[in-house]
């Protein structure tokens, strides 16, 4: 179990880190990114105003309806694009990018590359 409690307490010191650093804004809010073993949350959140913007998860009706699983690069790519869709939407095109202490590899490299390909700026 000690294993387990080492990798949670470095995943929060890097998260924590990175949130020292990225800040969003009404004029440009922070795109955060959780990531699980089986799925990938996403929030486009106002950290003035305490507010999330818009976001999308790999459990949500919009996900589900593309049959792609969320706990692959494949899922995440298709994730991205539905946030970067949702954002246009909403009047947002510039985000900060926050990749929730996870490195940017994987799914989470896959979700950004796939939000700034649907019109996303950071």
């Amino acid at each position: 179990m000690k294993k387990l409690q080492k990798k949670q307490a470095s995943l929060r010191r890097r998260h924590t880190r990175v949130r020292g650093k990225v800040f969003g804004t009404s004029a440009r809010p922070r795109l955060c990114v959780t990531r699980s073993n089986s799925n990938v949350y996403v929030q486009i959140v106002d950290d003035v105003d305490r507010k999330t913007l818009c976001a999308v998860s790999t459990l949500g009706p919009d996900f589900k309806a593309t049959g792609k699983s969320g706990a692959n690069v494949e899922g995440a790519g298709v994730l991205g694009e539905i946030i970067g869709k949702k954002a246009i939407e909403a009047g947002i095109t510039e985000v900060v990018f926050d990749r929730g202490g996870h490195l940017y590899h994987g799914r989470v490299k896959a979700l950004a590359e796939a939000a700034r390909e649907a019109g996303l700026k950071f």
